[in-house]
């Protein structure tokens, strides 16, 4: 499995990355979400799923959910929101964006990966 996860703080990325590796997932970062972008187009094949904070410079987490759902090639990627916001209209924004599902940080390390083996169907 592969997995792109975009998060801004550099502290997270590293906790995502360690928890992922561990388990075998091939893990490939970026810092926000015109980054994300960029990475995801420029990857030779599709990550199995997507990781995204919210919260981020140039692009938040709901304009990359958004563009990424605008490229038909994305449309089939499981998109997990991964933030500290827990707030019931940012979880529906991100649901009208086109997310997956929602995860509150801190994470569980073992429920993140189980929950990425669910969305992407790979164990």
């Amino acid at each position: 499995m592969r997995v792109l996860a975009i998060d801004d703080s550099r502290t997270i990325r590293d906790m995502v990355r360690l928890t992922l590796e561990r388990e075998g997932i091939e893990t490939v970062l970026a810092d926000d979400g015109i980054y994300g972008i960029e990475v995801l187009d420029g990857m030779d094949t599709h990550p199995d799923a997507i990781l995204t904070d919210v919260n981020m410079p140039r692009l938040d987490g709901f304009g990359f959910i958004e563009r990424v759902r605008q490229q038909p090639e994305y449309a089939g990627i499981p998109i997990l929101v991964l933030t500290t916001e827990s707030a019931r209209d940012l979880k529906l924004r991100a649901r009208a964006s086109g997310a997956t599902g929602w995860i509150v940080k801190p994470f569980d390390p073992a429920r993140l990966v189980v929950a990425l083996r669910t969305v992407t169907g790979l164990a």
